[in-house]
């Protein structure tokens, strides 16, 4: 029987090439993926929110809808609309889990007619303010005391954590995540003092957990302006300040403008309580941002480098607190720059 000729070693190696070359392009190829990564890793892609603004005054798109669609009327909440199950309740509304056309959505009604004004200029703002930094308003009707807005599962911003809990969103709870959502909250108050009314004061936030209780979480972990019934305007120019209420305020959470000046001795009188600005907002700004940055590894990186624009959050003097813009840019400036930090470390050790 004929023999075939036996591959050498030398042919072998020719044809499969060298073990450290094929070594050198495997890890070549792997950090070329690495690098793409990286962006996906440290922020991952989120869908933009449907902005309402996109549509024309009165109509509204939410979802996957592709035309945008009038304000509900009357008669179509009545017709269209079926209450499901309350969800909340507070002063002035009770909010249903209810359906639309297949949809989830939530359903406000007013509590008592006690508080129809609260519940009129609530509304007043939502048609006003119609913007990605608040609930999508679906319709009204002012007969029936009912308001329809964009349904959001995960509820108030007070879930965070529970949210955060959730397998779909455990990989969120970083905390670049967070920092971003101490961003959209800041821009929520920079768009009211800013907004298309005036320097808007978001009053009804007299300790943490209310605060908390005015914002939605949304399911691509963004934030939006939802309870809008105490936003009074403030006007520099003519010296009209306005006050959060009729009643005395207590505690390390409002700003100190907003306490009773007069000393113990003299009783509460709200004729002679002094009225203030928006900077009793920014005297808020670290303790909901500290909410938000939680407890995660990087979190107190974060607050070391944002110590500075805190502070200056915190100034007795109104005057002296910087405007939410200045947070706004502070913020942006340190999530870019630790990004970048992590980032250029990653690439080191590979």
């Amino acid at each position: 029987m004929e023999k075939k000729p036996q591959e050498s070693r030398q042919d072998l190696g020719r044809r499969e090439g060298p073990p450290a070359a094929r070594l050198l392009l495997a890890v070549a190829l792997t950090n070329a993926l690495l690098y793409l990564c990286l962006d996906r890793f440290f922020i991952s892609p989120r869908q933009p929110p449907v902005d309402p603004r996109h549509c024309p005054h009165g109509h509204f798109r939410m979802g996957h809808m592709e035309t945008c669609s009038p304000w509900l009327s009357c008669e179509a909440l009545r017709a269209e609309v079926r209450p499901l199950k309350r969800v909340g309740e507070g002063a002035v509304k009770r909010v249903f889990l209810s359906e639309w056309k297949e949809r989830k959505v939530a359903l406000s009604r007013l509590t008592s007619l006690e508080m129809k004004d609260d519940f009129l200029h609530g509304l007043q703002m939502l048609k006003s303010l119609q913007s990605k930094y608040v609930v999508t308003l679906l319709g009204y009707c002012e007969d029936d005391n009912t308001i329809l807005t964009e349904y959001h599962p995960l509820g108030s911003l007070s879930n965070l954590e529970e949210a955060l809990n959730l397998s779909k969103y455990r990989h969120m709870n970083t905390w670049q995540h967070r920092l971003q959502l101490a961003i959209g909250y800041v821009g929520i108050i920079n768009y009211l003092h800013h907004s298309p009314l005036g320097t808007l004061v978001m009053c009804d936030s007299n300790d943490l957990p209310k605060t908390l209780s005015q914002y939605l979480l949304t399911s691509n972990f963004s934030i939006v302006a939802n309870d809008l019934d105490a936003l009074p305007v403030v006007n520099h120019s003519s010296k009209a300040f306005v006050k959060c209420g009729h009643r005395e305020l207590r505690g390390d959470f409002v700003a100190p403008e907003q306490l009773w000046p007069h000393g113990e001795d003299r009783p509460f009188h709200d004729d002679i309580m002094p009225s203030y600005d928006e900077k009793v907002d920014i005297w808020k700004i670290p303790d909901v941002s500290s909410f938000l940055l939680g407890h995660v590894e990087g979190s107190d990186m974060v607050r070391f480098h944002l110590f500075d624009i805190h502070k200056a959050c915190k100034s007795q003097t109104p005057a002296e607190r910087p405007t939410a813009q200045d947070i706004l840019d502070t913020y942006q400036k340190v999530l870019n720059s630790l990004q970048d930090t992590v980032m250029s470390q990653t690439r080191e050790m590979l």
